[in-house]
């Protein structure tokens, strides 16, 4: 128990450190994390550069992995640049190794001290961020120091010396290495416990190369239980990321493990914790040199191995997947391209509807109604991600954009209730031979064109953040009310003058009051814009 209590202790200490340090450094990230994953649609290189920058930011290269399975199955990452990405991670992760080189121990809680200072006694969000990663490396020091005390009697147990001789067999370290990274589900960890073992003394290189080097397959395993569910694309991304790290850990276990051990060696010859560090990098760095050139190889194996096309109901969403919640920022970004597509569909149902009304195109009745069903699974499956999202570690800001989120859709969703009912309003005129005369045509034309001018600038100032779009819309909607007035007072002195019946007089009056609660609906969603101004 002397041993166990500390060192478990110190190993929760060092996760919940560097939990606390991702989740300020992602706050800190915030938006240019978004911009980051915009750069995934450029080429491979820049997904490489991606995947380097986003797992130094959230300190785990299985929640990068993670992550790009769930880009995959959304199908907004191809297999190319979702390796890419891959390979960029791998080398990302190894920062951590690289910080607790450092061996930062003794300034630990003076690191805590000023972190809390600044999380309590400072407003500024930008210096609280700052706060919580300061205190997130204390942490993780502390863990670190707690983990080497309690390891430090292993040193008197002959069954330990005992254990370590026989982990010389490098067979049985890769073993070790593997499982111990799948048990913690983290490489970062199982790093800085054989860091807290190369402290003291309890461990030599020749030992900790193949462990090291099982470590990297050992992280695969998150990824792949990541892919159970997810589509065959996806699949074969967690795939990508075992045999990627499996054929590196042939090559240097053949050709490159020497070579870079008398490198590491040479460099930190008194630091076995930076000799650590470094074997890490190298092996990674040097991993991703060699297998980048083939990556489309690596894709075209893959595909082998996990053939076939996609089967079964896909999500009416495509830019998002739980996956993607790991880190809440580009869940964020998401969403928003989520809202936007389907703020989108509905325009089009609405030109459709213009079209239908106008250009008596009844056919298309059932094609606005169909698209009705996948608006209402769209608001469904957003605001089902979005509470998720909320229950993320998000910042205050962030609250309040998914709550403006929340909004947003449910007023989407009410115009496309508007549309559907002036599809059913001229199937009922269809199906009764109804029609409209010739003034109440004109009025319902300016009325649709208006409409589908607010809807497109709402979307536009939403999409954007545009301030300037989202005062247009005001003054849109004010002539939009002007208007229904006027083909309100229009027809009734049509039926005064019985120029027109009852019967399409009735059908009139409720479409130009649905595309005005159009006009309402789309100033709401500019209100949420100007907002963001306040």
């Amino acid at each position: 128990m002397n041993i166990a209590l500390p060192v478990l202790g110190g190993l929760g200490l060092f996760l919940y450190g560097m939990n606390v340090m991702s989740t300020g450094l992602q706050k800190a990230a915030g938006t240019r994390l978004k911009k980051i994953i915009g750069a995934l649609t450029q080429n491979k290189f820049l997904g490489l550069l991606v995947g380097i920058a986003v797992t130094m930011i959230i300190q785990s290269s299985s929640a990068t992995t993670v992550m790009v399975i769930g880009f995959v199955n959304a199908g907004i990452m191809s297999l190319v640049q979702a390796t890419a990405v891959i390979m960029g991670a791998n080398i990302g992760t190894t920062i951590t190794a690289q910080i607790i080189a450092f061996n930062l121990t003794d300034y630990a809680p003076l690191a805590v001290i000023i972190g809390i200072i600044l999380l309590l006694f400072t407003s500024k969000k930008k210096t609280k961020e700052l706060g919580e990663i300061i205190v997130g490396i204390g942490i993780l020091f502390i863990g670190m120091d707690m983990m080497g005390t309690g390891l430090e009697p292993l040193a008197k147990l002959p069954i330990f010396t005992k254990i370590m001789s026989s982990l010389s067999n490098p067979i049985l370290g890769l073993l070790i290495g593997a499982g111990l990274t799948t048990v913690l589900q983290s490489s970062s960890a199982a790093t800085g416990l054989l860091q807290a073992l190369a402290v003291q003394g309890l461990i030599n290189m020749n030992v900790i190369f193949p462990i090291l080097l099982g470590e990297n397959i050992g992280t695969t395993t998150t990824a792949l239980l990541s892919s159970i569910g997810a589509n065959k694309t996806a699949k074969r991304a967690a795939l990508i990321h075992l045999i990627f790290n499996l054929v590196g850990t042939v090559i240097f276990m053949l050709v490159l493990r020497y070579p870079v051990e008398y490198i590491v060696k040479l460099l930190s010859p008194d630091n076995l914790s930076r000799q650590i560090a470094n074997a890490h990098s190298f092996f990674n760095i040097l991993n991703v040199a060699i297998q980048f050139p083939f990556a489309i190889y690596l894709v075209k194996v893959v595909e082998r191995l996990v053939p076939g096309e996609e089967v079964g109901e896909k999500p009416a969403t495509i830019y998002l997947d739980e996956r993607i919640l790991e880190t809440p920022s580009i869940a964020m970004g998401q969403t928003n391209k989520e809202v936007v597509r389907m703020g989108s569909i509905v325009l089009d149902n609405l030109k459709l509807a213009h079209e239908v009304i106008i250009d008596k195109k009844y056919k298309e009745v059932e094609n606005i109604l169909g698209t009705e069903v996948l608006i209402n699974k769209l608001e469904r499956e957003i605001t089902d991600y979005l509470v998720k999202l909320s229950n993320a570690p998000i910042s205050q800001k962030e609250h309040e954009e998914v709550n403006r989120l929340l909004y947003t859709i449910d007023d989407i969703e009410r115009i496309g209730d508007h549309i559907e009912n002036i599809a059913e309003l001229a199937q009922y005129m269809e199906d009764h031979d109804l029609s409209f005369s010739e003034e109440a045509m004109d009025g319902l034309k300016t009325m649709f064109a208006q409409c589908e001018n607010i809807v497109a600038k709402t979307m536009k100032s939403f999409e954007f953040t545009n301030e300037q779009l989202a005062r247009e819309v005001l003054e849109i909607e004010s002539k939009i009310d002007i208007l229904e007035s006027e083909n309100r007072a229009g027809h009734i002195a049509r039926l005064n003058k019985s120029i027109c019946t009852t019967e399409p007089g009735i059908m009139f009056l409720d479409t130009i009051s649905n595309l005005e609660r159009v006009a309402d609906h789309s100033v709401n969603i500019a209100m949420y814009v100007l907002d963001n101004y306040k």
